[in-house]
């Protein structure tokens, strides 16, 4: 590392560090993209294709306020201490601007690799360092002045983009493998309705609890260390989630490979937060929440229909009608769900889904599979690259 330099971050901007925009409700829907705190806490990389609201902005607004491919993008506010300073790249051509809350840096590419900045402080060195930063008052917080004066051991540039260059490499391949099982679960849910849906007019009437077991009992000893599953590695687009760890079983919800995991509290269950378990060992145990909602189909019925059951548009709708509570989050009433009503469909039609089932489960499980695999090989490699412990040839 002697030919790493101590740098203050500042040097390496190309222009000063910059809030971005204030626009209010009432005025929002047409215009230009704008990036707000829901992009930078639900992307790490911001791109064209990345669902944002419209604003109207002055020709001085775009000038001042608008982002470049490769800008980065600081969260200078968080409810929570490990949320500020969250740090999006900006890897866009749209005309595209970001919100107050945001502080936009423009990198120096002469002097620095935008990726390589990106990965710091994406990495423990990074968010250790921002912590020293962070001021917690109603929310904690960000100065761009303070991040600006932070400084870090820098390789070379061409040292910075080798290192950039392994890291995203990884990160490309999994975006490839997470775009493709969305490809493959959007296939899903077109035949799922076709079949069971568009197609079920003369079937018998009956009720979901009579196709779906839900939270089937699983018996794991108190004590043992078993995968854990947060709430918050859920999302609405990924067939097996990221995020597991082992941690020892106290209490709480217990599933198998092949069950499927609905988010039961609200705001969890109104973003569409479902998994389908998927673990290396068929007699796998894991563990999570009290909050999750374990289906299972019964009988000859593969378990995958469960998953695509989960996420139909009218179940999901009609599992939102049956939150109760009466302040603070609000919970599915199970009870009240068992009663969903739907076709009871033919052995013809249950033998015709679960050929297509097996067809598709086994490159989902492999895809998420190797995601794991791959998330766990950067998360290693990403603090030893970015100390200097593992070296990379420019």
């Amino acid at each position: 590392m002697s030919e790493w330099n101590s740098v203050q971050f500042k040097d390496y901007f190309a222009v000063g560090l910059r809030n971005g925009l204030t626009k209010p409700s009432r005025v929002r829907g047409s215009g230009s993209r704008m990036v707000n705190m829901k992009e930078i806490f639900g992307y790490d990389v911001i791109t064209d294709k990345t669902p944002m609201e419209l604003v109207p902005v002055t020709d001085k607004e775009l000038e001042n306020s608008s982002l470049e491919y490769d800008d980065l993008l600081f969260a200078r506010q968080s409810l929570v201490e490990s949320g500020a300073g969250k740090i999006a790249i900006f890897k866009g051509n749209l005309p595209t601007v970001f919100e107050s809350h945001l502080i936009r840096c423009r990198i120096d590419k002469d002097r620095a690799c935008p990726d390589f900045i990106y990965y710091l402080f994406k990495s423990p060195i990074g968010k250790g360092t921002v912590s020293t930063i962070v001021q917690q008052v109603a929310a904690a917080g960000i100065k761009g002045s303070d991040l600006q004066n932070l400084i870090f051991s820098f390789p070379p540039l061409p040292e910075q983009k080798a290192i950039a260059s392994v890291l995203s490499s990884l990160d490309d391949k999994i975006d490839l493998l997470h775009r493709q099982n969305q490809t493959l679960e959007a296939m899903a849910e077109t035949l799922f309705r076709q079949w069971f849906v568009e197609e079920a007019g003369g079937w018998e009437d009956g009720i979901v609890a009579d196709l779906i077991e839900f939270n089937p009992s699983r018996k794991l000893a108190k004590g043992t260390v078993a995968p854990y599953l947060e709430m918050a590695a859920l999302s609405n687009a990924t067939f097996n989630p990221d995020g597991w760890y082992d941690r020892e079983f106290s209490s709480g919800t217990k599933f198998i490979n092949g069950d499927t995991l609905l988010a039961r509290i609200t705001p969890c269950l109104e973003n569409g937060k479902t998994a389908y378990v998927t673990f290396l060992e068929d007699n796998q145990i894991g563990w999570g929440s009290t909050e999750y909602i374990v289906m299972r189909p019964q009988g000859s019925i593969h378990s995958f229909f469960a998953y695509a059951l989960a996420r139909n548009g009218e179940f999901r709708d009609y599992a939102e009608g049956c939150l109760a509570g009466s302040s603070g989050r609000q919970r599915v009433d199970i009870d009240h769900l068992k009663n969903y009503e739907i076709k009871i469909p033919s052995a013809a039609v249950i033998s015709e889904f679960n050929a297509f089932a097996e067809s598709i489960t086994p490159k989902l499980q492999s895809n998420s599979l190797q995601i794991q695999t791959l998330e766990k090989l950067r998360d290693t490699l990403l603090p030893k690259l970015m100390s200097g412990e593992v070296r990379v040839r420019a």
